[in-house]
């Protein structure tokens, strides 16, 4: 009888160790990957973006594969689409400040 409950047991432990990496491991990262792709599909030229190397610019050129980044006047760079972390968000104004 012993045998029967261990094998319950068991399972039980595999079952909750599978609920658990797949609603914090495995979900967020499927959300993750898919807001990431969102944003890669939504990039526009004039958007301004930040590269996952910290590299900070404004999309002049966007095709299939890759963007051309104007990091400063006169200065672009050819870069994979994938390596957009995010668009740049707007820092609040504040009064005083030049």
């Amino acid at each position: 009888m012993q045998d029967g409950s261990q094998l319950i047991s068991t399972l039980l432990l595999l079952f909750f160790f599978g609920v658990f990496f797949y609603f914090f491991l495995i979900r967020p990262e499927r959300r993750r990957r898919q807001q990431h792709k969102e944003l890669i599909d939504s990039l526009k030229r004039g958007d301004k973006v930040v590269t996952i190397g910290g590299i900070v610019g404004t999309i002049k050129k966007v095709d299939k594969e890759h963007v051309w980044l104007e990091v400063e006047d006169g200065v672009t760079l050819k870069l994979v689409k994938e390596s957009v972390a995010e668009k740049e968000r707007k820092s609040p104004v504040r009064e005083g400040t030049p």
